[in-house]
């Protein structure tokens, strides 16, 4: 008790000085055991400013960075790329100078434990690879504010202790995991900045406006993205991930301001069933070095108490799945330069160095345990390969290439093996066609991986998720997917993925067709009618010169265009390449079926869509629809802030989409606004608990199906647990789908898997075609899901379509465009935007 009042008591004095001075000096952070290189810059002769009275900016942290390797033999850095607003994504290559001299030798010999033949191999002069990411959420900043401090340590400190820590590590040092995120932070919080801090916690400079800077341009939670690989910043350091396979990755971050500091293992009951056991084990045992990092400092922590491994698709858990140890670092969050606590003043300075002093603990580790843990990753990966049983999994459909073609970049980008298909196969019923389906072999490297991204999982230690349960790859891209594949259906292996090349577009003097199933089609139909072309959509199947038309197909006249024949037949050709879709020249409009001069063709108009978000909106949710539109459909998106909406004039929109909020962000006056504009002729959709709003408001005219699970046997402690349980973190569910509804245009199967993170069951509507999708009786796939809220789910609507007056208004509880990897139920809101008024 003493001991804690003595640390107690240091901490507050050290954190009042530096709030009456604003003042911090490198001392504070840096080890005195040894010397420091003169010649080697500072970062105050830099930046400015000593790390921590100032929030550094990416600019100025890459200026340092670069600087510093300029000035350092030990340091070389590289540009991997740019983030969406152009900021570089750098990595420092951090090791001794006899290492840099001969450092693709050492990768190699590195990467070697990881194939065949890797017994032989000795351990015993083997450098260790650490990959030390900072910030991936740009508010919790003390992370790429103490690179600043780590990398000059590691650049000027002087000593046989740091000598040999260099000669025997490989750090591959990423300075800012989300560059535009952290600018945005620090803009906010420099800009906030008393000249006498202020360390109220209501003040201005720790409520961050809307989107606030945890996310990427795009508003996306990165640290979900090391799985899907779907954004710049993580195609860049995934491909550093599998160029290196470090053996440790520690990812650094903040949480609430009242806590103190926590470090791995997280909840035990909670790491993934594919995680071997000696991981959390050699997890534990690095959690030694810092406990005693941090003892010697004074600083509060925590293990074992919070957090979990279960998704892989954060930076934490994703190393382990990879045969290396992945370290999640949360520390208590200024939020700015200052703030009370239930724990004293914390001051940024602090937050700085409880990081920085994990970084070096983590170094230690990989020193005390260096063979140790080169030894687990051969073993790891000798193990993976002993479990393969040999054949192979297959996936594809028969009718949309970019979809296939797209989850299989997403293993490439992983260095999992892929196949194109030999010759095409049938399995299980199923079709799996040459130049739309691939073939992974099951025996290979990263077999534990594929078999992570692959599996449907339905059965759990534990009930708690800190973040979804469920992510089966197939599912998620609306495949066919098959465990049983031959690999004798299997062609050549794919060395550089090639998009399928469509047909040639002929001209033709009638007219064009384009069937609705490839994932691309709505970026062609938005050019097309961009382009002030009229197109049409046909209602019903037809037949027409030997080939059968889907509900769906996009007719395209030659007659009474802006174009004539041969321009039409340009264009089209022009946006055929760029879509990688087919454009059929057809001669005639009689047909087997629907003539094309039907009734049954009905006209399109140009989309012209805005989003509410804001203040009280999910930035992700938010987020996901904008890059959506934005990157893979070329779609323009207007984004309306909540708060000047009763000033926007919204005739000049078609469809307006409010994605998921956080409370009743649409008050009397906004919602009056877009019932007129609805009833004017808009089209409103909702996003998950829009469905509140909409049945409040009487603008859907729907029924919810309510769940009762009273607390029985349940005591204080269990409290939590038991609440927690009911959430749907995250998991897949089956429904039947109509196809002759326009909602499901483009789908080829009867059955779609949706994404659900909500408890909001709308029951299905007596009128059956008024249930388009709906959920199997037994609807789970892949996931958790309390037994209470998988009965009330049963035969329930993830959608429901309403007019009024002229307008119509649509709801989707589900997420459609999860994470951006959800390809399979991204067409669901193309067909909401392109033909809500044929429903």
């Amino acid at each position: 008790m003493r001991l804690f009042y003595v640390i107690a008591t240091l901490f507050l004095s050290v954190s009042i000085s530096f709030a009456q001075s604003g003042k911090v000096d490198m001392s504070y952070y840096l080890p005195q055991d040894v010397s420091y290189n003169k010649e080697i810059p500072t970062p105050e002769s830099i930046i400015g400013f000593v790390p921590g009275e100032w929030h550094v900016s990416h600019d100025k942290l890459s200026e340092y960075m670069r600087i510093l390797a300029a000035a350092s033999d030990r340091i070389t850095i590289e540009n991997r790329g740019t983030t969406a607003e152009g900021r570089p994504l750098l990595l420092l290559t951090i090791t001794s100078p006899s290492n840099h001299s001969r450092i693709e030798d050492i990768r190699t010999a590195h990467i070697k434990l990881t194939e065949k033949g890797s017994t032989s191999l000795s351990t015993s002069n083997m450098p260790i690879v650490v990959y030390q990411g900072l910030s991936i959420h740009g508010n919790e900043p003390s992370g790429a504010n103490s690179g600043l401090v780590a990398a000059y340590y590691l650049a000027a400190a002087q000593g046989g202790k740091i000598d040999a820590m260099l000669e025997n590590t490989v750090i591959l040092f990423d300075p800012s995991f989300n560059p535009d995120g952290l600018q945005r932070f620090a803009y906010w919080a420099n800009t906030n900045k008393s000249a006498n801090i202020n360390a109220d916690p209501q003040d201005r400079e720790y409520s961050e406006v809307w989107p606030r800077g945890r996310s990427n341009h795009y508003w996306f939670d990165m640290n979900r993205d090391w799985l899907p690989v779907q954004l710049p910043e993580s195609r860049a350091r995934i491909k550093t991930f599998h160029h290196w396979y470090p053996n440790i990755l520690t990812d650094h971050h903040e949480m609430g301001s009242n806590a103190t500091f926590f470090f791995q293992p997280g909840i035990q009951s909670r790491t993934h069933p594919l995680t071997p056991k000696l991981n959390q084990e050699l997890t534990k045992k690095i959690g030694t070095y810092h406990a005693s990092a941090l003892n010697k400092i004074g600083s509060l922590y925590y293990t074992e108490e919070s957090f979990d491994d279960f998704y892989y698709g954060k930076g934490s858990t994703f190393p382990d799945i990879n045969g290396g140890i992945g370290i999640l670092f949360e520390q208590a969050s200024s939020r700015g330069h200052a703030q009370e606590t239930d724990n004293g003043l914390l001051e940024f300075p602090f937050t700085i160095r409880n990081q920085f002093t994990a970084i070096l603990s983590t170094l230690e580790a990989a020193q005390g345990m260096r063979t140790e843990l080169l030894d687990y990753q051969r073993d790891f990966f000798n193990n993976a390969r002993s479990e393969s049983k040999g054949g192979a999994y297959a996936f594809g459909t028969e009718k949309d290439a970019a979809s296939a073609y797209h989850l299989a970049e997403i293993l490439k980008r992983h260095k999992i093996e892929v196949h194109e298909v030999g010759n095409s196969f049938r399995e299980s019923g199923k079709e799996y066609k040459k130049g739309y389906s691939y073939i992974v072999p099951k025996s290979q490297r990263q077999s534990r991986l594929i078999k992570a991204m692959f599996e449907k999982r339905t059965t759990f230690q534990d009930s708690l998720f800190y973040d979804i349960s469920a992510w089966s790859f197939p599912l998620s891209f609306g495949l066919n997917f098959t465990e049983n594949a031959s690999t004798a259906n299997a062609g050549p292996a794919i060395q550089e993925l090639q998009k399928r090349a469509p047909k040639a577009v002929t001209t033709s003097t009638y007219g064009y067709l384009m069937q609705w199933h490839e994932y691309y089609t709505p970026k062609a139909l938005n050019k097309i009618l961009n382009a002030g072309l009229r197109a049409k959509v046909g209602m019903k199947q037809f037949t027409l010169e030997g080939n059968s038309y889907d509900y769906g197909t996009i007719l395209i006249p030659v007659q009474n265009q802006e174009m004539n024949a041969q321009e039409l037949s340009r264009f089209l050709s022009d946006i055929s390449k760029d879509t990688q879709v087919d454009i059929t020249a057809v001669s005639t409009g009689l047909t087997e079926g629907i003539d094309l001069g039907s009734n049954q063709f009905r006209a399109l108009e140009p989309a012209k869509v805005a989003i509410v978000l804001g203040e009280g909106f999910n930035p992700h949710d938010a987020g996901e629809i904008w890059h959506l539109f934005d990157t893979r459909y070329d779609m323009k998106i207007t984004k309306l802030d909540i708060k000047n909406l009763n000033r926007y004039d919204l005739s000049r929109y078609t469809d307006i989409i409010i994605p998921h909020a956080f409370g009743g962000v649409l008050d009397k006056g906004k919602t009056e606004k877009l019932k007129k504009w609805v009833q004017q002729g808009g089209t409103l959709i909702g996003y998950r608990n829009a469905a509140n709003w909409l049945e409040k408001s009487k603008m859907l005219s729907i029924a919810f199906e309510k769940t009762k699970n009273p607390a029985k046997n349940v005591n204080f402690e269990q409290r939590g647990d038991f609440n927690g349980a009911q959430v749907i973190g995250g998991a897949i569910f089956e429904a039947k789908q109509d196809r002759s509804h326009p909602i499901n245009f483009g789908y080829v199967n009867d059955r779609i898997s949706m994404f659900r993170n909500t408890t909001i069951f709308v029951k299905s509507d007596s009128t059956s075609y008024r249930n388009p999708i709906q959920y199997t009786k037994n609807p789970l796939q892949s996931g958790y899901i309390s037994k209470i809220n998988l009965k009330a789910m049963s035969e329930t609507r993830p959608f429901v379509h309403q007019s009024s007056g002229r307008g119509e208004v649509i709801l989707f509880t589900d997420n459609t465009n999860f994470r951006a990897f959800w390809y399979g139920t991204n067409k669901l809101l193309m067909n909401a935007i392109f033909f809500g008024e044929e429903m």
